[in-house]
């Protein structure tokens, strides 16, 4: 199976450098048209230029490609509105939407300004949540529609001195997993990417010859199947340096305690039953947990539901 876009419109955001530059040129040269979206500041956030997303855009048209550069900033909502207009302007829809922009402003958290937290929260997470509010409509009309967000191991597992990245990048994970049930009715599929590649938001905390390894065309081929017409969906893809994995959120079965049980105590008393991960589950909608907990005080109980 070839993988291809023709006829469909991208936008990707971040995209004139690293990651988001090689997922634009590779869905121009599978056939999408694609919105080169960046702000063009540095890694922390700061400053504002339109040259590095004309530059990748230029390159997808001297390759025989359509790319449109645009420089909204995705904190600001009605900048992205007014992209999602270009694309609709010019080519009359959207399909595909890579939420990849972002910063980073590290610090361990006893050091972190609020603000610095607040900044990264704002792009990440809100910048996100602003890009898919200005396709979502065009995509429920249209029936079809394929969003990517970009997680990262530091939200699923956490990583030093990036609490406010990890806090955003998890939070991105809770907004896939809404967006999922919501959008599957009208053919929008949502899936996250975590990637790891050697771009300027990780240059000097690699060492050389595994910053190397890590080109983001490994990243792209995996993000590329999360675009696609038959992609999966729900997917939480972890890419880099060629390998692919997928994560999973999984629940202990857990023990009930009767009512006259139910003490910090005996909390503690059964950590190691509640920690036993034989009959462990992945659910995958929030009211299973709750169905879970109700069925065994139920049984417990000795009432039928």
């Amino acid at each position: 199976m070839t993988i291809r876009f023709d006829g469909r419109v991208g936008i990707v955001t971040g995209a004139g450098a690293g990651l988001g530059r090689s997922h634009a040129l590779a869905l121009a040269a599978r056939g999408a048209k694609v919105v080169v979206n960046d702000l063009g500041g540095a890694r922390d956030g700061s400053g504002r230029s339109s040259a590095a997303a004309e530059a990748v855009a230029a390159e997808i048209r001297a390759a025989g490609g359509e790319a449109i550069a645009n420089g909204a900033s995705v904190t600001e909502r009605a900048e992205v509105d007014a992209m999602v207009r270009q694309a609709l302007a010019a080519w009359g829809r959207v399909d595909i939407l890579i939420n990849n922009a972002g910063i980073l402003r590290d610090k361990s958290f006893a050091k972190m300004d609020i603000e610095d937290f607040r900044a990264v929260v704002e792009v990440h997470l809100m910048g996100a949540v602003h890009c898919t509010a200005a396709v979502w409509e065009t995509m429920r009309a249209q029936q079809y529609g394929r969003i990517v967000m970009t997680t990262s191991s530091s939200g699923l597992y956490g990583n030093f001195g990036q609490s406010n990245y990890g806090a955003a990048k998890m939070a991105l994970v809770g907004l896939m997993h809404t967006l999922v049930m919501e959008g599957e009715k009208y053919g929008i599929r949502v899936n996250a990417v975590a990637p790891v590649a050697g771009t300027r938001m990780t240059e000097g905390l690699l060492e050389q010859r595994a910053f190397d390894l890590l080109t983001p065309e490994a990243v792209t081929a995996g993000v590329l199947v999360l675009c696609a017409e038959a992609s999966p969906n729900r997917m939480i893809l972890s890419a880099g340096a060629g390998g692919y994995a997928s994560v999973h959120i999984h629940e202990t079965a857990g023990v009930h305690l009767a009512p006259e049980e139910r003490t910090p105590e005996n909390v503690a008393a059964r950590l190691a039953a509640i920690e036993d991960r034989s009959g462990e589950q992945e659910f995958r909608q929030g009211f299973q947990q709750s169905l879970k907990f109700v069925t065994a005080a139920a049984r417990a109980a000795g009432i039928d539901i």
